[in-house]
């Protein structure tokens, strides 16, 4: 499922069933500026019916913040991952947000395009990769106490593929940028985390309007602050 709702922004997350559906329909029927859009990041041709449907709600006006949530987790080790997790890891981490940020591209440079603001933002155009501090080979040592290895992986190639996008969409007046949520208490997180999924939330809502050309390209965490690749 997709959301699109008020200034344009289209957010999504891998489908965890029928239990999320619920949700978010539930969600729509209190708000009704928002939109709910059937997707599936690692089948191209529902990426590609998905633009149609937004394109259609969008009215003739551009997208303003893509939001590439979707994600998937598994628990193995470099003795227990095969070559099927790995291309399912990467199918969904790293090439759906590619495939998203393509099929998406002409309305985001139509909505960098209309827009009087100037340098880059998330008010005029943006593309949001939430990737993992897992993501980071720099950091790593401190937190390979979860190899996740396919998941690593996946996200060291979403961090990548921020870096760019960030320098190729980055002159049509799209800001690219990788955020790490932080360990948040959800069914991905577990309860073991750290972060709730409010304080979350309500970080990277207080970090997305500050965003601007000095932080295209980055990996930040849910405060803001720069995390090194």
């Amino acid at each position: 499922m997709a959301a699109v709702r008020a200034r344009s922004v289209l957010a999504h997350r891998s489908n965890r069933g029928i239990g999320l559906e619920l949700e978010l329909r539930d969600l729509a029927s209190k708000h009704p500026n928002l939109v709910l859009v059937k997707l599936d990041v690692a089948n191209p041709s529902a990426i590609v019916d998905a633009v149609k449907v937004v394109e259609g709600k969008l009215n003739g006006a551009g997208l303003n913040l893509l939001i590439n949530n979707a994600g998937i987790f598994a628990p193995v080790s470099l003795e227990t991952v095969d070559s099927e997790e790995m291309i399912r890891s990467y199918k969904t981490n790293a090439v759906g947000p590619l495939l998203m940020a393509q099929a998406f591209l002409p309305l985001l440079k139509k909505a960098a395009q209309d827009s009087k603001e100037k340098g880059l933002s998330c008010n005029k155009a943006a593309i949001i990769n939430i990737s993992t501090v897992l993501g980071s080979i720099e950091k790593t040592p401190e937190s390979f106490f979860k190899p996740v290895i396919s998941y690593r992986c996946s996200k060291a190639a979403l961090n990548m593929l921020t870096r760019c996008q960030a320098l190729t969409y980055g002159e049509a007046g799209i800001l690219c940028v990788a955020i790490h949520p932080g360990w948040v208490k959800t069914d991905m997180g577990t309860q073991e985390a750290d972060l709730t999924v409010d304080t979350s939330v309500q970080g990277l809502l207080s970090v997305l309007p500050i965003l601007s050309e000095k932080h295209n390209g980055m990996l930040l965490n849910w405060e803001g602050k720069a995390i090194p690749w």
